[in-house]
């Protein structure tokens, strides 16, 4: 079986409404391409390193404007639908990144809290600390898709192998690894991290990116990659906002399985 994959790039900011609308915008455009998942970057709904801003324009779960937005795209095109990441208020002050999986009824069918916290010190004038600004997940998450299965992580999820191991033998084909890669990290580590993650667990991968520069002058890597189980890349965007598009072959992770039994063996 054969279906049509999406993910879309973009350069969000700190404006909710403007992040949704350019989601719908480009969702809408791969939907009438034939898209049947489409799959959006970590930080869709907002991106900013204040934690004071993040909880002041974050909701919770199960009041959310935006989600419920993109609940309403699914059911009304029939589609499925990942939000890739976004911030999501678990109390007054404590968030988690979170991915969403809509069906095409536009139903939430799981969700993935991001586990591995990006703390990172790159200079003086380069540093992250995610974790002071979320909660880190505990759970990982797969999903049965009319294709196959489905494994979902965010971005510095990628770094860590273990992880994707165990969702490849939980029976994932295909693995959803959305992010907000930085410039720096990103040109040296993105694709081979990406294709390794692919190769290694014969899984197709669906990676869509952050790029450019954001409202809070972080710099972002884009390159949003569908790559397949054997490595290649069979879609990328290099730069600027929008999204890419692929065809899926459903049954090449099981017959590169069967030729190189190797998850079989750890």
């Amino acid at each position: 079986m054969k279906f049509k994959a999406a993910c879309l790039q973009l350069t969000s900011g700190n404006d909710v409404d403007e992040n949704l609308k350019t989601i719908l915008d480009y969702s809408q455009q791969a939907s009438t391409e034939g898209a049947d998942i489409i799959i959006t970057p970590e930080n869709s709904s907002l991106f900013s390193s204040d934690h004071k801003e993040l909880i002041e324009k974050s909701q919770n779960y199960d009041n959310n404007t935006f989600i419920k937005s993109i609940q309403k795209f699914s059911k009304d095109n029939k589609k499925w639908f990942l939000i890739g990441g976004m911030p999501v208020k678990v109390s007054n002050n404590k968030l988690v990144n979170r991915s969403i999986l809509i069906n095409p009824k536009g139903e939430t069918v799981s969700f993935y809290d991001k586990i591995h916290m990006f703390d990172a010190v790159f200079s003086k004038e380069e540093s992250y600390e995610e974790s002071k600004k979320f909660l880190a997940g505990k759970d990982l998450v797969h999903t049965e898709l009319p294709w196959g299965m489905l494994g979902l992580s965010i971005c510095y999820d990628v770094r860590f192998p273990k992880m994707y191991r165990k969702l490849a033998k939980l029976g994932c084909s295909y693995l959803a690894i959305p992010a907000a890669f930085t410039k720096t990290t990103g040109e040296k580590h993105w694709h081979i991290l990406l294709r390794a993650r692919a190769i290694e667990n014969f899984c197709y991968i669906f990676a869509p990116a952050q790029v450019g520069t954001h409202s809070n002058q972080r710099e972002t890597y884009g390159h949003s990659l569908i790559i397949s189980p054997d490595g290649t890349i069979l879609a990328e965007k290099k730069s600027g906002v929008g999204y890419i598009l692929a065809e899926i072959d459903s049954t090449l992770p099981a017959t590169l399985r069967e030729k190189i039994p190797s998850l079989n063996l750890d």
